[in-house]
């Protein structure tokens, strides 16, 4: 895989982030809630695949999201594990979300969790 190729992977995964963001600041009611929700699902999906391209192009390989974020983390490309994790889970849940009440405990660790964690994520000095 070129570097290049790799580059246009991180750019497509920071796209989606400022996208959530983009999200996030302008919810005003249920519709927007689920709308940053389907972001962050798209977001979160990126994002175990940018760090599986990345992990590539140093030749590690990784087949499963977690095992991505296990690798990314011992590799030094991520600072906390545990967090990607928990994302991975809320968006496994998010896909299948009955009722409001966790879907609002999801939305509000999207707004106060993960989206400053995405936001301070830096894959470009990896390469």
């Amino acid at each position: 895989m070129k570097k290049t190729e790799v580059l246009i992977k991180i750019q497509n995964f920071e796209n989606a982030v400022n996208r959530l963001k983009e999200a996030i600041d302008k919810v005003e009611d249920d519709l927007d809630k689920d709308g940053a929700i389907q972001r962050f699902e798209f977001t979160v999906e990126l994002l175990w695949k940018t760090l599986k391209v990345i992990l590539e192009f140093h030749g590690i390989d990784c087949n499963s999201p977690r095992n991505c974020i296990k690798e990314a983390f011992k590799n030094n490309l991520i600072s906390d594990d545990e967090i990607i994790l928990d994302m991975l889970e809320d968006r496994k849940k998010s896909s299948h979300i009955y009722n409001e009440q966790m879907s609002n405990e999801i939305y509000n660790r999207i707004e106060k969790i993960y989206l400053p964690y995405l936001l301070n994520l830096n894959f470009q000095e990896k390469v």
